[in-house]
């Protein structure tokens, strides 16, 4: 297919853009392609360095992620989209019901894989049209999304190397279309996070370990979603009631200022993100957890990841009305969630000997 589109590419770039805004999405912005991604020289020494913990896939063919010309021959354009996808906090249930944990905005909803990914495919219909040969992305594919969103103009990666946008702050989904055609570039964005640190004091397990470097193996996020097995001992207090995904360095974001809920209803908090309470979730079969969160990403992590966090939870948070829950878990055939279960039982009677003055035994 040819990969010269009728409209000549400043033309074809602002018709991209306004299908895109029709199609719902809050920025679409582009950048050429004249070589490997901005930041692939970061990344290499990052997979080198092993701090991609567990997840090996981000070691596999580096190549191509690398440089979208070796997925897609005769690329030329990158096209960046961005959707919003913050939305208000729901009212939590009253502090008897027990406690809560913490889940990420970003799955307090739908799964935005499936909502993005059909945006994307409308889009590369018109770019086929246009005589376009196009891949594209979710945060599933061989591409450095964030590099070649501030290489698009689509915000700037911030010391937390979360991406962050002038208008949307940092709660933004990205996709991209790498693509055939030649599209008029838009220009890259600047750094606008000055002398400001707070993401970087914000992060519970000092994951951050200089601007823009996360070590992921320290990183809640990771551990509470990428991570399979079973939880660093050393991380374990510092997850607190965090059950799938840390906010904190997004939450502390001055850029945040200027963001606004989201206009997509499938982003709105789900009824479990405020209406379930730890133990609750603990009691979860297999067919419960998949019907509650059918539509979620927290699917992706399977009930045994789930509830290995909930438990850890429990063991930081819960109280003495969790033992008899935590006990079932403890038994569970699953060693994932038997073995959490176990830490959070005897942090709970840790707790509960401190309080009433008594050294337990294990302490002598």
């Amino acid at each position: 297919m040819s990969s010269d589109s009728p409209l000549a590419p400043e033309a074809a770039a602002a018709h991209l853009k306004s299908v895109a805004a029709a199609l719902g999405l809050d920025d679409c912005r582009i950048a050429e392609i004249t070589g490997p991604a901005p930041h692939h020289g970061a990344f290499a020494q990052w997979i080198a360095a092993g701090e991609h913990g567990d997840m090996t896939w981000m070691a596999k063919t580096p190549h191509r992620r690398m440089d979208p010309r070796e997925v897609l021959p005769g690329a030329r354009s990158v096209v960046v989209v961005a959707i919003n996808y913050h939305s208000p906090a729901p009212q939590p249930r009253p502090a008897e019901a027990g406690v809560r944990g913490r889940i990420a905005r970003y799955a307090w909803g739908d799964d935005y894989h499936d909502l993005l990914n059909t945006r994307l495919r409308d889009l590369c219909a018109v770019m086929e049209d246009m005589g376009g040969t196009q891949r594209l992305y979710v945060d599933t594919g061989p591409v450095l999304e964030r590099s070649w969103a501030s290489a698009a103009g689509i915000g700037w990666n911030g010391k937390s190397t979360v991406q962050i946008h002038r208008k949307l702050g940092t709660w933004t989904f990205l996709g991209e279309i790498i693509t055939t055609l030649a599209l008029a570039p838009d220009a890259p964005s600047r750094d606008h996070c000055g002398s400001c640190t707070r993401c970087i004091a914000a992060c519970p397990t000092q994951a951050i370990t200089e601007p823009r470097h996360v070590d992921a193996r320290r990183c809640i996020s990771y551990l509470t979603i990428e991570h399979r097995g079973s939880i660093p001992h050393e991380f374990r207090r510092a997850m607190g009631d965090r059950i799938y995904g840390c906010d904190d360095c997004l939450d502390v974001c001055p850029w945040n200022r200027f963001a606004r809920d989201s206009r997509e209803t499938a982003f709105a908090a789900r009824p479990f993100v405020a209406g379930w309470t730890l133990r609750e979730f603990l009691s979860l079969d297999e067919e419960g957890f998949r019907a509650l969160f059918r539509h979620s990403p927290i699917k992706r992590i399977r009930r045994p990841g789930f509830l290995r966090n909930v438990c850890i939870a429990l063991g930081n948070t819960g109280t003495t009305d969790d033992l008899p829950a935590l006990r079932t878990a403890a038994a569970d055939p699953d060693p994932l969630i038997s073995e959490h279960a176990a830490w959070a039982i005897a942090e709970l009677e840790l707790r509960q000997a401190k309080a009433a003055g008594v050294c337990p035994p294990f302490l002598h």
